[in-house]
């Protein structure tokens, strides 16, 4: 910028992509210099010389009607900015001219309006704006500013694409768009017999109207006349148009700074120099827009999808893939497919939930518990040092009726079940993505994904491509990729071992506070048998470590999420897919361990190394180690489960309904003294919230936590796929009301499928069989029930005459000599009551005065063998039958490997046919010239 006072003001602008900008000249009616001096107010002398070098199409994309525009993103000499005045249309699309759409919005705030106006800086935010609107200038893009409505610092920069911006980076994108409507006939189902009853449930077509099907094909402008244009304005649709503009906006320049380039929407968001960057909904979410011409689809998806009256109605998934795009409609898709499977999973755990329940009354190792000659005279030894007391067993008598519940043969039963129930989840979704894959035409998505701008920004070594032999720009070389490698592969390590270490923290409060519950509790609760007897010292203990861990999880949930997104950020991946990928799996990684660690140890480490009363074992050297109760430990990862489930997606409810809406409110809060006032539709999307690059991310790792734990651990818990099945009707209909209510239009993204999710899926799948295995063999008492029934109870080594439960806690509970105690493990005892000689507990070992005193006696090597049988007859058993069942079911259906061979025939005919056309065409314009050149030549000598 030359500081003169003339009525002609030279402005420079910045080199760009694609060449280096001539000046503009024009002269600024009344704008005053800095040396204080007035130009004449007349009308401005402008001319524009488009940059050598812009890409093609550039020179015809209406340069000279650029010029308006740039006087609007300059500012000479401090004068105002000249901005459109927004026309009053309240749901337009289009520049205020009528014609142009607006396919993206940019905001910013004004720096000469701002309250602390910091010269300097606000200089150098200004000239990289500048600068960055200048670049979409010459890479052909149409721009437009307005002033806010309701805030006159704001300024909204429309931006629109003509059709050879539209055209040439379709190509470049390999973006595939139609050749001709499809004639393919659809094969008649065999459901089609039952559309009286499915259509209750359908979306009414009268409403939302099927999409048209098209041959499509990567598009080419040298082919443009082989694609199916009826309408320049409709073949680009609104998403693809908004794709991109934002594929432009990511990469382009605005500076350049010790030979490293900075460009992208998304750092100049990041730093402040843009407050948004979005496209536009289509219309107001509650009533349809007053343009007739717009198809008011967020307006249907509401009334449709989000409205909680269509909580019974399946998703209209086409529509949701037209204005969201498919990135956003495979994940509807995926939810919708395991919300239903999850039907069938969840009347089945009712089925043995109610199994249990109406046969606990005949459960009788539980009335032994209760009997008051039986578990009212069975004395069990301290479950502490020095602080415990004795205590008699029939205290536990409410735990082990509902124990009953839980741990019944239904158990074991639906433990195969769903085994068996995930591999068919997971095979018949494959053969649904692949329907999608057709359906939304994201067969071959692969070879449309470009690099990611951040990669692209540092790529400053040159290497030799392997494969073309050509010189090719990577942002590091193989020592500094592994050294990255290294160091990701290090803090997420860490980070995982201080998730054990909180677990621990856990581990220690339960075995501190239970020494306080034992002592404490029984005083503060004496008189009152009602509360005493469901409130044990065991319970009390399990129920505040479990809300504890529940606390911590989130906590270091919260912290995480930003450590690895730095930590994917450092790693630099290639492309956005891949970068997803790689954040995915450190998260799974960290979720994995933080919400299943609790469970894991209840279900497979507390209670079995614990000694005997004589020689407990301690933690750290000072720390006896936990007891099971003497039914087990299945109750209390059974109370772990409720309590993280159920407070995870009350949670999660109230972070994606809550916080949007009260931040929205508080935005209309603050701008109702001016909410008389008109305002457009992009500055209605202003106010809405923003759903981040990685909103969906969230809510993928959400359901796959969930899908987790109504798989590893459903053996303890069979009500899981039920509340599972809930929360997740639920989470559509919350999903969808706050996509199109709350949040801004997010840019829609292609996606083929769900991404590192599937195979996260199939290793829970896999392990999920382990677990459910090992919780039936070892945190359970199935297996020791059944060895005492068949073996135990009868000779030789038991009394009765016929097979029978009784008796079985008597042979559960071994003895122990109280004056064998060790001071440091002697119990506290009462002084009201008698000091016992013996005392019992949880384990299989010899008594007293026997030969190999407290050694574990024949029962529970009997225990051992056949819980090491159970594990692997049922793993081998529910692996045969996943495998078989993986195999007797193709991932593609054989109807869409037909759809899919038929259109890439019709396509690659069409293709050529027209090709030929064009050749047979040209051939015979080149005879006739040849036949007239000759005429022209023969004629005169004819003559």
């Amino acid at each position: 910028m030359k500081d003169v006072c003339a009525d002609q003001i030279t402005w420079e602008l910045p080199a760009s992509p694609c060449g280096r900008a001539k000046a503009v000249r024009r002269r600024v009616p009344g704008a005053m210099c800095r040396c204080g001096a007035r130009s004449r107010p007349h009308s401005p002398d402008l001319h524009f010389t488009s940059p050598a070098g812009c890409h093609q199409g550039q020179q015809n994309v209406g340069y000279r009607e650029q010029v308006a525009f740039v006087q609007s993103f300059s500012d000479v000499c401090n004068d105002d900015q000249i901005f459109e005045e927004f026309n009053g249309q309240l749901d337009s699309l289009f520049f205020n001219d009528g014609q142009r759409r607006i396919d993206f919005v940019l905001v910013y705030e004004d720096e000469s309006r701002k309250e602390n106006n910091k010269k300097g800086s606000n200089e150098k935010q200004r000239r990289k704006r500048r600068a960055y609107e200048s670049n979409l200038i010459c890479d052909g893009l149409h721009l437009e500013a307005t002033r806010s409505i309701l805030d006159d610092k704001l300024v909204f920069v429309k931006v629109h694409a003509p059709w050879e911006v539209l055209c040439t980076y379709a190509e470049i994108m390999h973006i595939k768009l139609p050749l001709k409507p499809n004639d393919l006939k659809t094969r008649s189902s065999a459901f089609d017999n039952f559309s009286w009853f499915t259509k209750v449930l359908q979306v009414d077509e009268s409403i939302i109207k099927p999409e048209q099907e098209f041959f499509t094909a990567p598009f080419e402008k040298n082919r443009m006349n082989d694609f199916y244009i009826q309408d320049r304005d409709t073949f680009f649709n609104p998403a693809t148009r908004s794709r991109i503009v934002y594929f432009i906006l990511s990469r382009i320049m605005y500076q350049v700074r010790d030979n490293v380039k900075k460009f992208g929407i998304n750092k100049l968001v990041s730093s402040g120099i843009y407050k948004a960057a979005f496209p536009l909904h289509d219309c107001n979410f509650s009533h349809k827009s007053e343009d007739l011409s717009c198809p008011s689809e967020r307006y249907l998806l509401y009334r449709e999808w989000a409205h909680p009256r269509s909580i019974y109605k399946k998703q209209p998934l086409d529509l949701i893939r037209k204005y969201y795009g498919e990135k956003i409609g495979i994940y509807f898709a995926w939810l919708g497919y395991y919300t239903q499977m999850l039907l069938l999973a969840a009347v089945v755990g009712v089925a043995c939930f109610l199994y249990g329940y109406f046969n606990q009354d005949n459960c009788t190792w539980s009335k032994e518990v209760c009997h008051p000659d039986i578990g009212g005279k069975i004395i069990m030894c301290p479950q502490c040092d020095q602080h415990c007391s004795f205590w008699n067993l029939n205290i536990t008598c409410e735990s082990s009726k509902k124990l009953c519940i839980f741990d019944s043969f239904g158990t074991l039963v639906f433990a195969v079940f769903m085994g068996i129930w995930v591999t068919l989840f997971l095979e018949f979704w494959k053969r649904r993505q692949a329907e999608l894959e057709y359906e939304w035409d994201t067969v071959e998505l692969q070879q449309e994904e470009q690099p990611r701008p951040e990669y692209e920004a540092q790529c400053t070594h040159v290497v030799i491509n392997e494969i073309t032999q050509e010189q090719e720009r990577v942002p590091f070389t193989t020592w500094g990729k592994c050294v990255r490698i290294t160091l990701c592969a290090s803090a997420v390590l860490f980070w995982i071992l201080l998730i054990i270490a909180s677990v621990i923290g856990i581990i220690v409060y339960r075995l501190s506070v239970f020494i306080v519950f034992s002592t404490k509790l029984p005083e503060t609760l004496n008189g009152t048998d009602s509360i005493q007897k469901y409130l044990t010292p065991q319970t009390a203990t399990s129920i505040t470590a479990s809300l504890i861990s529940f606390v911590i999880i989130m906590i270091l949930n919260i912290i995480y999420e930003k450590v690895a997104i730095m930590i994917t950020n450092f790693e630099l991946p290639r492309t956005q897919t891949d970068y997803e990928n790689s954040l995915t799996m450190k998260m799974f990684l960290f979720q994995f361990v933080n919400y299943y660690s609790s469970c894991f140890y209840i279900a497979f480490f507390k209670g079995k190394f614990v000694g005997y009363p004589g020689d407990p074992v301690y933690w750290l050297g000072k720390y006896r180690n936990e007891e099971c109760d003497p039914g087990g430990c299945l109750l209390e990862l059974t109370t772990q489960l409720t309590i993280i489930m159920g407070g995870k997606a009350i949670w999660n409810n109230i972070q994606e309904v809550l916080l949007p809406w009260v931040k929205n409110l508080i935005g209309r809060c603050r701008t109702a003294s001016r909410a008389e006032k008109i305002t457009p539709r992009w500055e209605q999307d202003y106010h809405l919230q923003l759903m981040g690059k990685l909103g969906l991310f969230y809510e993928y790792l959400e359901m796959i936590i969930q899908f987790g734990f109504v798989t590893l651990f459903v053996a303890s818990f069979p009500l899981a796929p039920l509340l599972a099945l809930v929360n997740n009707i639920l989470e559509i209909r919350v999903d969808a009301w706050k996509m199109t209510t709350q949040y801004r239009r997010m840019v829609p993204e292609k996606a083929q499928d769900i991404g590192a999710w599937q195979p996260i899926m199939q290793g829970i799948a896999i392990l999920a069989v382990v677990t459910n295995a090992m919780i039936i063999a070892f945190t359970s008492d199935m297996i020791p029930r059944l060895v005492y029934y068949w073996s135990f109870s009868v000779p030789p080594y038991g009394n009765h005459t016929h097979y029978t439960m009784e008796g079985y806690i008597n042979s559960t509970l071994s003895i122990f000599k109280v004056s064998d105690f060790k001071n440091q493990s002697k119990g506290n005892p009462d002084p009201k009551v008698v000091i016992p000689t013996t005392c019992r507990y949880r384990d299989f070992r010899n008594p007293p005065g026997h030969e190999q005193q407290y050694k574990h006696n024949i029962y529970y090597w009997h225990v051992i063998a056949a819980k090491l049988a159970f594990i692997i007859v049922m793993e081998h058993l529910i692996y045969s039958v996943k495998f078989f069942v993986s195999y007797a079911i193709p991932d593609v259906s054989k109807r869409t490997k037909s759809k899919i061979r038929r259109e890439k025939y019709l396509t690659q005919k069409l293709l050529r046919e027209n090709h030929l056309k064009d050749m047979t065409k040209n051939m015979g314009v080149k005879v006739e010239r040849m036949v007239e050149v000759v005429d022209n030549n023969l004629r005169p000598k004819s003559e």
